[in-house]
């Protein structure tokens, strides 16, 4: 689906390329599988602390949109904690492994191949909304954040995770993980599309949302695992609210 202006057909067609090794941890995607725990232990505490949350199932009875979902990483242990999931994604073959998957693990999750601006114009409307790595492939990001917005129950949450456009992103997330260690495939980040805190602080705004809390996210080398850091240098998360 490339109808939505925000959607780039060609970052579309890279991940569709790569859709069947979501679910290899040690593929292409084997990043994301490293940063999941740190992605998974922030959303649930912050909106478990939001929303008053907690035990087992601690969202049951909440809405979530995963929008950009690729393989439902994100969208599987979300289901697991409660929340009522619908994964979208502009991707056929991204939206068909994710289903396969949720199938076989025998998690409920309705999946769509579908973009923000689509649920938007359907008046579609979720308690959380996780915008996880996406941003940094859009082709317009204010017409973008601001379908997201649109998404957004009254005191709903918008977390969005990305990539600074810093020097050390330029020789760490870009050239060090994609040409020195392999962890990605060369070409799978543009630099040039990275979001500086700012820019992205005064997109959400101007979409309507209030900015909540920014989150660095840092990598270390010795343990080979990533943890939440002051350092937004590189990688870090915001949390929104309408």
């Amino acid at each position: 689906m490339t109808d939505a202006p925000s959607i780039d057909p060609a970052e579309v067609a890279k991940f569709s390329a790569m859709a069947a090794e979501w679910w290899d941890p040690t593929g292409k995607f084997a990043p994301l599988h490293k940063f999941n725990p740190v992605r998974l232990g922030f959303i649930r505490d912050v909106a478990g602390t939001h929303f008053g949350r907690q035990g087992l199932k601690p969202f049951q009875g909440l809405t979530l949109l995963d929008i950009g979902c690729g393989g439902g990483l994100l969208s599987e242990p979300m289901a697991r904690l409660g929340f009522q999931v619908l994964g979208a994604d502009a991707s056929e073959k991204n939206v068909k492994t994710a289903a396969t998957h949720a199938a076989s693990a025998n998690v409920e999750i309705d999946y769509r191949v579908a973009t923000a601006e689509s649920l938007a114009d359907e008046k579609q409307a979720f308690d959380v909304v996780l915008n996880m790595e996406v941003i940094e492939h859009v082709a317009d990001l204010p017409g973008y954040l601001g379908a997201c917005a649109r998404l957004l129950k009254p005191g709903g949450l918008m977390f969005v995770a990305t990539l600074n456009r810093t020097l050390k992103s330029l020789a760490l997330a870009k050239i060090g993980a994609e040409y020195v260690l392999r962890w990605l495939p060369p070409g799978t980040h543009d630099w040039s599309r990275f979001v500086e805190p700012p820019k992205l602080r005064a997109t959400l705004e101007e979409a309507g949302l209030k900015v909540l809390k920014t989150q660095g996210v840092a990598f270390d080398p010795l343990s080979w695992s990533w943890h939440l850091s002051n350092d937004v240098d590189v990688n870090y998360m915001v949390v929104a609210e309408l």
